[in-house]
């Protein structure tokens, strides 16, 4: 059947390709039932028991499901104002409600960003690929044009003479929004001294975008630097180290003026009731929740030694709870179909990773999880070779 557009539907659409969701709806009937999910970077511990009692009791006797949610965000705020400068090891009054903005997930805080600077032909965004695919997405989805440039093959440094070249030379939109993740997906880099003098040197009415999502495993952060850069905005998110996947709570930090504006394109009730109580259980029990990082980041050191073993492999250097590996250049002759076979294989065999940007993008699992994956990628190595 051939597919048409429906004619009152955007005709640009039709080029778009959705982002396909974890998990996935295509799932074959020979993959295992069982899978290790290891694709995209959720924490592999589920809430504890103590916790998930907490929040059935809330739910049980709290909230009220006949009742909108909390539309201010207000006790909310006010306790991720407390984490954010507790984390930074800042003044407790540095950062306050009023410099807190909380989405349905980052995603619709990027969407809220987009439509508050570049809608109706006012901008276009800056992103160095390989990086998060939801900032070019849900631009386009908007209208917005998306600029690109590359980023070092080998340390997967931001390509700053192309970046500052396509901020001096675009035009009718200009460049208004810039994005970066700190540390970087699925590359695992933190920003680099150079990279951050430039984002430091970007006129005012740039927006610079920098997503902290993995800042509790990098414990590098940006925060501090915010009173001097009105134009910067951080995101994090409750959907890693938080363990809040499911929940969808994301929240962003800027200059309370920035903060005021994103309030005025917020959806109202955008988290649910059930959502709330979650983020604010868990930010009073983060130092339990938190605690799970130091097994992560061992089990990510001992995922790294022995890949890199692997004399076929090349494993990048790691900050966050995730590995990014590729292809020796010497090894296979077609790398990305020997890459589509690896991870085939993985799936078939039980383990879901990230197939991206010509590598393989692993999220650090349990122990076990770890173990499975390791014996299942040098049994798929094995078989190409073979």
């Amino acid at each position: 059947m051939t597919k048409t557009m429906l004619p009152f539907i955007r005709s640009d659409l039709a080029q778009f390709t959705a982002y396909k969701p974890h998990p996935s709806s295509d799932t074959a009937d020979s993959v295992p039932i069982e899978l290790d999910r290891l694709d995209t970077n959720e924490s592999p511990y589920d809430l504890p028991p103590e916790l998930k009692e907490k929040l059935a009791w809330t739910y049980q006797q709290v909230i009220e499901t006949n009742r909108y949610p909390d539309g201010g965000h207000q006790t909310l705020k006010d306790a991720i104002a407390e984490y954010v400068n507790e984390s930074a090891t800042l003044s407790s009054s540095l950062f306050t409600a009023a410099n807190i903005s909380v989405g349905n997930g980052s995603d619709e805080l990027i969407r809220s960003l987009l439509i508050a600077t570049c809608l109706g032909g006012e901008g276009s965004i800056l992103v160095a690929n390989p990086t998060f695919s939801m900032y070019g997405i849900l631009a386009r989805t908007l209208g917005i044009p998306v600029v690109a440039v590359g980023r070092n093959e080998t340390n997967f440094e931001i390509d700053l003479k192309a970046a500052q070249s396509a901020i001096e030379e675009t035009q009718d939109p200009p460049i208004r929004v810039v994005f970066v993740v700190h540390p970087n997906s699925p590359t695992a880099n933190s920003l680099t001294a150079a990279e951050l003098a430039w984002l430091r040197s970007l006129p005012e009415h740039i927006l610079v975008v920098i997503d902290e999502a993995y800042f509790e495993f990098s414990q590098t952060t940006l925060v501090g630097e915010l009173a001097q850069y009105p134009n910067w905005v951080i995101l994090r998110t409750f959907s890693k180290a938080f363990r809040l996947a499911s929940l969808r709570i994301g929240y962003c930090v800027a200059h309370p003026e920035a903060i005021a504006i994103l309030e005025k394109v917020r959806l109202p009730y955008n988290l649910p009731s059930f959502s709330i109580a979650a983020a604010l259980i868990a930010l009073q029990n983060r130092i339990l929740l938190l605690e799970s990082i130091s097994q992560t980041l061992s089990e990510r050191a001992k995922l790294i030694e022995i890949l890199s073993q692997q004399p076929e492999l090349q494993i990048t250097a790691s900050v966050t709870n995730f590995i990014y590996l590729r292809l020796q250049p010497n090894g296979l002759n077609s790398q990305d179909t020997a890459l589509k076979a690896i991870h085939h294989e993985l799936r078939t065999r039980g383990t879901l990773v990230r197939h991206i940007s010509g590598g393989l993008r692993i999220t650090v699992g349990t122990i076990q999880e770890n173990t499975r994956t390791v014996n299942r990628l040098k049994a798929a190595l094995a078989n190409l070779e073979s």
